[in-house]
């Protein structure tokens, strides 16, 4: 059976986007946003913060299981902070070694790690003896930093240190999120490897999840812009798997998930300007799987005022889908 995750994207799925995500099913797993560990040992609010789930049971509303992922070069002080993570209720441990942020890079960090796969296993090695047997360790990586020639010591770096578990971004540091991800090569991974793994990268709709599945050969997947862009992607994936089509959710679904994502964000105090930016940055993504966010994104984009924007959401999801329809094609 498909394994979906969705994926922990830096700046863009914060609790509240795991929570409306997790509701519409679909997925079986979450990740959190990384927390990056560089100093300190972290008290227990940071890790609240970052992973309210935590006083749910390590889980969203929904009940779908949320991991702890951290980021950071010094093994120790990565085991440390694990060890809080789980003594505060995370059901796993995931470590990040594919972020490709020049400034996290610059620190010795994310995607820079896998220039020396031995990192990896420091790494990997020490949250594992940290943490209890019982919680599963996992870590993602990329294929490479600058190429791909180390892409199965990087893969064979992390079983060895003892995660139960890894994820591929099919795409080096240096090619960042640019197509096309290379999915062949996480076929060849998954056979140098005894672990479970998860194929992440360019996964925007149920016929590229085909694609990545049948040339991979996985059966787990990460998903992130994808699922933004169609929040409604990991139950089609799974319909699809069942047999089954599912007709992509209208319009108006779109936007009053955008809605309640408004609510969500002020019952949390957060500024008119955070709330704003988030939607928009929601908004740009949704342009890829539905042709009204392209208008809508055009008219929103200079909005400062929230109650102004939830007005314009508010407006559009009134009207009918053909008359929203038939004034995109006007304004084209």
């Amino acid at each position: 059976m498909t394994h979906l995750v969705l994926a922990p994207m830096e700046g863009l799925v914060d609790w509240r986007v795991r929570q409306l995500l997790s509701a519409t099913g679909g997925f079986d797993l979450c990740v959190t946003e990384f927390i990056r560990v560089s100093q300190n040992l972290f008290p227990a609010h940071v890790f609240h913060r970052y992973c309210p789930e935590l006083l749910n049971g390590g889980k969203t509303l929904s009940g779908v299981p949320v991991l702890v992922q951290l980021m950071g070069h010094d093994p120790e002080l990565m085991g440390e902070n694990a060890v809080v993570a789980v003594e505060l209720g995370a059901p796993g441990i995931d470590i990040n070694f594919g972020c490709p942020s020049k400034t996290v890079n610059k620190r010795e960090a994310g995607a820079s790690l896998l220039k020396c796969p031995e990192n990896l296993y420091e790494i990997v090695s020490a949250v594992r003896r940290a943490v209890p047997g019982h919680i599963p360790v996992s870590a993602k990586v990329r294929l490479g930093y600058s190429d791909k020639e180390m892409f199965l010591d990087i893969a064979r770096a992390v079983e060895a240190g003892g995660a139960q578990h890894l994820t591929v971004h099919a795409r080096t540091k240096m090619e960042g999120y640019k197509p096309p991800a290379h999915w062949e090569y996480l076929a060849r991974i998954r056979e140098a490897i005894s672990i479970g793994m998860t194929g992440n990268g360019e996964i925007w709709d149920v016929a590229d999840y085909q694609k990545c599945r049948d040339i991979s050969g996985c059966d787990s997947f990460m998903i992130g812009r994808g699922a933004i862009a169609a929040p409604d992607l990991a139950n089609r994936i799974k319909a699809f798997e069942g047999g089954s089509h599912l007709p992509k959710e209208s319009w108006a679904d779109v936007l009053s998930m955008l809605l309640a994502y408004c609510d969500l964000m002020a019952s949390d105090g957060a500024s008119e300007n955070h709330q704003a930016g988030r939607i928009k940055q929601w908004m740009a993504l949704i342009r890829k799987s539905h042709t009204q966010g392209e208008a809508c994104f055009d008219e929103i984009k200079r909005i400062r005022a929230i109650d102004e924007l939830r007005a314009k959401l508010r407006h559009d999801m009134a009207l009918p889908e053909n008359q929203r329809t038939s004034d995109l094609i006007a304004a084209e």
